[in-house]
């Protein structure tokens, strides 16, 4: 999940569906693509959690912004324009970080939830050691908690299931691996993140970019955004 400003012009989202009508937003996990449209002169100042991070900024179970992109205005008690004129004043990057940084502790209460936490954040750890190659019933016994209450917790803090946080790290994974391996066959990287077959990871590129695997690296250099943080 990411808290996204922008001061400058702000870019249009073809999917006339979603709304990206405020400068300041924050993007819940995402299970396909869309496409964007950059207009005029675009600045962006992000903010990137880790995958349980964002619950403990914003008291809401993150199941709620999945799929969307929910102004800041609609989170916070308090005025979004300081925070967007701080940011907009602020002359070097370094300035920039230092008014996030404000804010987000501004922000910041003790969650109530330690126990679930702590849950979430070792099966995080178990996932990211596999490159999300694991079981989902091994990692509820590992949180100690039946398959539907660790698909719960889970889900309230990371902003989707424990299936569809995998599934997106199939897809990661396999530009990490392309990354570091530019001649990798393509059934080979699918036996080797977790896929079935080729065909299980053509469907999901499908899904997740709009390209099949072939197309994909044909247009677009392989980085993973997750596994090169």
């Amino acid at each position: 999940m990411d808290l996204m400003f922008y001061p400058g012009d702000k870019p249009e989202i073809a999917d006339k569906s979603r709304d990206l009508s405020e400068r300041s937003v924050l993007s819940g996990q995402q299970t396909g693509f869309f496409d964007i449209i950059v207009t005029g002169k675009m600045s962006l100042f992000s903010i990137t959690f880790k995958p349980f991070g964002a619950k403990m900024f914003f008291n809401l179970p993150s199941t709620e912004f999945l799929n969307l992109y929910v102004p800041l205005k609609y989170l916070i008690k308090e005025p979004v324009n300081q925070i967007e004129n701080d940011l907009y004043e602020a002359t070097t990057f370094t300035d920039k970080v230092m008014v996030a940084e404000r804010f987000l502790f501004n922000l910041l209460k003790r969650n109530q939830s330690e126990y679930d936490l702590r849950r979430v954040v070792h099966s995080i750890e178990v996932i990211n050691q596999n490159n999300g190659i694991v079981n989902i019933d091994a990692l509820a016994s590992e949180a100690c908690l039946s398959r539907k209450q660790f698909e719960r917790t889970f889900s309230a803090f990371i902003g989707a299931s424990p299936k569809q946080f995998l599934k997106t790290l199939r897809f990661q994974n396999t530009l990490h691996q392309k990354q570091k391996n530019k001649n990798i066959q393509l059934t080979s990287l699918a036996y080797a993140c977790g896929y079935f077959d080729q065909s299980h990871m053509i469907s999901d590129y499908k899904t997740m970019s709009g390209k099949t695997p072939s197309q994909y690296f044909a247009e677009c250099e392989p980085f993973s955004d997750y596994f090169n943080l």
